[in-house]
């Protein structure tokens, strides 16, 4: 097999089309076959083969920088940088991140799988390059590439960079790998435009008339023919309204067929020395080779490998899956209730809202931060907007959330779904920053189901509020509980102790703090346990928490500035009201750390907030010993200038 030679770039420059092509197809078999051992991002994987294979023949990684915004088609760039053996454990402890990542290999620069970021870093890396005089054109030989996809586009921060990068004539080349999608079909003006673009057989046809006859006649018009950028650029303007980038000072070149290796690779030497940002456009396929992930790019763009399980196994519903429900049946009742979602439609359980209500469901693309602002717009015309997204991108509309949101004082309801440590996708995808966040907002409520039956019962009680809040669950599914629903914003209380110890917990902890005290049986008559349900604290916590000589917390968020704290400063204040003593206190939760990709419950394990860890903590808590919560060490980042 070709690649069980590849060990780096070198290897593929000296070969011919067809290996490459051979090759190709090898890459694509390989992927296929680890990713559904492993999971991971198969579909956006298998459509970027070809670009991949030829990037790497035209720049010379790592002194030319490559760039992939979000890196969800980054595996076979892995492949070819010398990491196939890694692919055993992708997205497990101490094996290949699902993204690239800097202390992998030097062909990484970058490790946020937050979209529409490449862009920028390729601005700030070729400004820093050019003044060390080491870019080509100022006296060196590194360039700069960003890999975009069609999604990435529709986020704010990549207009932000296109515009600086034609303002600023940044010499970066710009691989737009467009294939209609990110989870879903990408949503945006440009997007048509360049969907139109795609299938106009009028376009291609003329181009591809014009080529040909250019080529073969004589005198002038060879020269017409080398000068076919221009040409392409009239037939464009014949075609489209106007040339959106070009517009901007970026160069355009393409459409281009994304799988044709030999066609990308004369598009991307042409575009290497040009003397400005230029962008070259790729039309591929996702999951392409693969019919499965053709045909389902939504289900296998993020594949999931199927769960073992028991005969006594009893099916659980998810958290999105209740929420999902409780929302449409929330809407049948009330139809000034929207929903919103930053093309995320199916993860966020918003599916059958649109099929549903059409015409009450928006899709903004990837654009969190208009997303939030829309939805405070919404409230402020007397609707009721419920604003779905995952946890780690909520960070990105904290400006909003607070500014527009908050300090209006708006009913915006906003659901974060893949709340707490959210386990492969690694450190940019851990949902531990929400609460901290959310709670830094005046005025908002946060509510923290423990099950999935208290979803329904919290979306009722957040969509009959007056002010801001904001609804959070996890991506594992619930833990086995008692059934039993709280009501209305009140903590519920599920053992009572003696008085020595007031354990709150919050969200997920809750089941596992109970099943936890099912290994104290020795000291569990001392342990009154909560949970909390909503933030803030309900009176009666407050007040039950205070006749207790110690407090504990737990919580799969931030422990600094996070529930507990927030919690714990309540109380704090009621026992100032009161004159009564503040009770010894300790927060259990995320430390402020990166946690790397591992399985949830490993993760919560190596951070002590699993049963076991939680059960230690608490007889300690009892005991009056010394806490040992585990911490896990920060790897370095290198540096490869």
């Amino acid at each position: 097999m070709l690649l069980e030679s590849i060990e780096s770039p070198d290897d593929i420059r000296g070969m011919t089309f067809r290996q490459l092509e051979k090759l190709a197809g090898e890459i694509r078999t390989f992927i296929i076959e680890a990713v559904t051992h492993t999971g991971g991002h198969l579909g956006s994987n298998l459509g970027a083969v070809e670009l991949t294979l030829a990037l790497h023949r035209v720049f010379e990684s790592p002194r030319d920088v490559i760039l992939w915004d979000t890196g969800h088609q980054a595996y076979v760039h892995k492949l070819l940088t010398g990491r196939r053996y890694g692919f055993t454990r992708l997205r497990k402890r101490d094996g290949l991140s699902g993204y690239p990542n800097r202390t992998e290999s030097e062909h990484d620069w970058i490790e946020s799988s937050h979209a529409s970021t490449a862009l920028s870093y390729a601005h700030g890396l070729s400004v820093a390059l050019e003044q060390r005089g080491e870019l080509v054109g100022s006296g060196g030989r590194r360039r700069v590439v960003a890999v975009v996809g069609d999604g990435s586009l529709t986020g704010g921060m990549a207009y932000e960079a296109l515009n600086n990068l034609g303002h600023h004539n940044q010499r970066v080349v710009i691989v737009l790998n467009d294939n209609g999608r990110s989870y879903a079909p990408t949503i945006s003006k440009l997007s048509e435009s360049l969907t139109q673009l795609r299938l106009n057989k009028m376009y291609v046809s003329t181009r591809r008339r014009l080529r040909d006859r250019l080529k073969s006649a004589p005198g002038l018009g060879r020269l017409a023919y080398l000068g076919m950028h221009g040409v392409s650029s009239v037939v464009r303007e014949m075609v489209t309204p106007h040339t959106f980038f070009e517009n901007l000072g970026v160069r355009y070149v393409g459409p281009i067929d994304g799988h044709n290796i030999e066609a990308i690779e004369s598009a991307l030497s042409k575009a290497a020395d040009w003397d400005g940002p230029i962008v070259v456009h790729l039309l591929t396929e996702k999951g392409k080779g693969y019919k499965p992930a053709v045909d389902d790019t939504l289900k296998l763009h993020d594949y999931k490998v199927p769960p073992k399980y028991d005969d006594e196994y009893i099916p659980t519903m998810s958290f999105t899956e209740a929420f999902s429900r409780a929302l449409v049946e929330a809407a049948e009742s009330d139809d000034r209730i929207v929903a919103l979602t930053a093309a995320m439609a199916g993860p966020t359980g918003l599916l059958p809202f649109q099929h549903r209500f059409p015409e009450r469901f928006f899709d903004v693309g990837i654009a969190e931060q208009h997303e939030v602002t829309a939805a405070a717009g919404m409230a402020m015309g007397g609707l009721k907007p419920v604003v779905c997204v995952y946890s780690t991108f909520f960070s990105r509309a904290f400006d909003q959330a607070n500014l527009d949101v908050g300090l209006h004082g708006l009913p915006v309801v906003m659901v974060l779904d893949r709340a707490g440590i959210t386990g492969d996708d690694g450190p940019s995808h851990h949902g531990v920053l929400d609460m901290a966040l959310a709670l830094s907002i005046p005025g908002v409520t946060v509510f923290a189901p423990s099950s999935s039956d208290e979803v329904a019962v919290m979306l009722r009680e957040a969509l009959s509020l007056t002010s801001p809040s904001v609804i959070r669950f996890p991506k594992t599914l619930p833990q086995p509980f008692d059934g039993q629903c709280g009501s209305g914003r009140a903590a519920r209380r599920l053992a009572t102790g003696d008085g020595s110890l007031c354990v709150i917990a919050i969200g997920k902890m809750s089941p596992t703090a109970f099943s936890a005290l099912e290994e104290l049986s020795d000291v569990a008559p001392h342990i009154t346990l909560w949970d909390a349900r909503v933030i803030p604290g309900s009176d009666d916590l407050i007040d039950d928490a205070l006749r207790h000589n110690q407090i504990v917390t737990i919580e799969d968020g931030v422990r600094h500035g996070g529930a507990g704290e927030f919690i714990l400063d309540q109380i704090r204040r009621r026992a100032n009201e009161t004159g009564r003593a503040m009770p010894a206190a300790q927060v259990l939760g995320v430390p402020r750390e990166y946690l790397q990709h591992h399985a949830p419950d490993l993760l919560l394990a190596e951070i002590g907030l699993d049963r076991g860890g939680i059960a230690d903590s608490l007889r300690r808590a009892v005991t009056h010993q010394p806490s040992a919560i585990a911490t896990l060490p920060i790897a370095p980042r290198p540096l490869y200038f």
